[in-house]
């Protein structure tokens, strides 16, 4: 039998100022997060109820929202890679899907948002590049 695991954050809003707007553009009041981290699923099987043997995300996130909340950024695109590479320091990690919306889009309604994969090898890639 085959088994897969992962974490999902799910519609964190963030504490960020991200772009440039001229008078009259629609100026987000949101932005949200959304990120799944694929992990052993020997860090979610657990035979015991004790922290060390699962994956502790309460540091990752709040490193999240220390990244968010460190000045303005002008695209999401930055915003998303810092937060791709706080993942990276995590070896448990070993792919993830990050989605990264901001609201309203245009005139009051709508979701604008950018989705980002992450694999094996590409994550594997960046943890050399970083080290």
């Amino acid at each position: 039998m085959s088994s897969t695991a992962c974490i999902e954050l799910k519609d964190l809003r963030l504490n960020t100022q991200i772009g440039t707007y001229a008078p009259g553009d629609a100026i987000p009041d949101q932005h949200l997060l959304n990120l799944t981290l694929w992990i052993n699923p020997k860090l979610i099987l657990i035979s015991e109820d004790f922290m060390n043997r699962v994956f502790d995300y309460d540091p990752l996130v709040i490193e999240i929202d220390r990244l968010a909340a460190d000045g303005h950024y002008e695209t999401q695109e930055r915003l998303t890679t810092r937060i791709v590479e706080a993942c990276a320091s995590y070896l448990e990690i070993e792919s993830l899907e990050i989605s990264l919306r901001k609201t309203p889009a245009l005139r009051g309604s709508g979701v604008l948002g950018i989705k980002l994969f992450v694999d094996e090898s590409s994550l594997s890639s960046m943890r050399t590049a970083l080290a």
